[in-house]
């Protein structure tokens, strides 16, 4: 069976790593064998156990594992030949070795091979809960897209891959001085495209998997947790909840009194613009949330009625229906405006931008023939009609 999968992602400096934590911590404490790692290129979770960890899960209490994923590691296992095939190339063409070692690692690809730590976890088994800890959202929802772009790829290209390189290579070599990489790197590289398949069907399995946007009451903070929560319902990843962290109580005092009463209304924009999610709250606390008892008091405010490994908000983003005189597609995209949003179709694919991020949707096989009659944009969602062939 599939564990539990809970994603923590958000602004930097919310605090998402200590809910990270404190939700591990809650699990295992339910009696559910419990791993929390973490993405994140600047690991904090060791800071916030207190305790040392490494590449690998260590057990950090009872049914408590943790783990914080070495880029690197998982760079060079996924991409090593690949890397030393660019390498090679680009110092024949008389770039600097150690400038063409960082040449070799397309941005933002390194944390990519982080996440991919999850697939793993799920093909070995052995856990009930996978609660990650993300890099912060603008890291995160760069990686989203890359699945789509895999999936282009491995149905595009590498059926053709032999044919293209037989008839490439001479010309490669005579014209551009240049060796074409051979089986064991496209190997690698197909086997990576279908590893990030293989993890995004992972991540939009809605019965197991989820998001959770951790948020501080400030405007600036909860435009951007907008923002990503549009975008995940773009690419068809569930939040089951928000965290809203450093809330300040009633007794905080007059000199605070002003903030208090600027945060409790972003608190009522947050209730009533991520409804029907539910709003997770914890307070602003008297010390810093490390070690076992401040992430347990964490999770006291965070989780009560409601059981941390539970799937709080099931709600679909996409939904097609189907009908005899057409289908239509409904894709959620709360936050966005009419202005916001673009469509196009190319063939059997859907392209879809919100403000700048794009996505291709791959229609079904029911819709092959289909063609787009039309579109709107209400209640917070875009709506796509489709016609029969005549």
């Amino acid at each position: 069976m599939a564990p539990r999968t809970i994603l923590y992602t958000g602004k930097g400096g919310v605090g998402k790593t200590s809910v990270a934590a404190a939700t591990a911590r809650r699990c295992a404490a339910d009696g559910l064998r419990t791993l929390v790692l973490s993405t994140d290129p600047a690991h904090s979770l060791a800071d916030a156990l207190e305790r040392p960890l490494g590449a690998e899960p260590v057990q950090v209490g009872e049914r408590l594992w943790a783990q914080q994923v070495s880029a690197q590691a998982e760079l060079e296992r996924h991409w090593g030949t690949v890397r030393a095939w660019l390498a090679a190339a680009l110092v024949e063409r008389g770039v600097e070795r150690i400038t063409a070692g960082e040449l070799t690692v397309p941005p933002g690809l390194d944390e990519l091979f982080s996440l991919l730590v999850i697939r793993d976890h799920h093909d070995t088994g052995g856990w009930d809960v996978v609660v990650v800890d993300c890099a912060p959202t603008g890291e995160t929802l760069r990686l989203l897209a890359f699945p789509d772009v895999a999936r282009w790829w491995l149905e595009r290209i590498f059926p053709q891959q032999g044919r293209l390189l037989d008839v490439a290579r001479p010309l490669a070599r005579a014209v551009l001085d240049i060796g074409l990489p051979g089986e064991a790197v496209l190997d690698e590289v197909g086997a990576l495209a279908r590893g990030l398949i293989a993890l995004n069907e992972i991540l939009r399995d809605r019965e197991v998997c989820s998001v959770r946007l951790v948020m501080t009451p400030d405007r600036m903070v909860i435009d951007e947790a907008r923002r990503t929560f549009t975008y995940l319902n773009l690419y068809g990843f569930l939040t089951d909840a928000v965290v809203v962290n450093r809330v300040f109580p009633e007794e905080v005092g007059a000199y605070f009194g002003a903030w208090r009463d600027r945060q409790q209304e972003h608190l009522r924009a947050v209730e009533e613009g991520f409804s029907p999610v539910p709003v997770l709250r914890a307070p602003y606390f008297d010390e810093e949330v490390v070690g076992e008892a401040m992430l347990d008091r964490l999770a006291d405010a965070l989780f009560t009625g409601a059981a941390p490994a539970a799937v709080l908000h099931a709600s679909l983003s996409e939904e097609l229906e189907l009908g005899r005189d057409g289908a239509t597609l409904r894709l959620r995209l709360p936050f966005a405006s009419r202005e916001d949003v673009g469509l196009q179709k190319v063939g059997s694919e859907l392209v879809v931008t919100v403000d700048g991020h794009r996505r291709t949707l791959l229609l079904p096989p029911a819709l092959s023939d289909y063609r787009a009659s039309g579109a709107r944009f209400e209640d917070g969602a875009l709506h796509v009609s489709f016609l029969p062939p005549a």
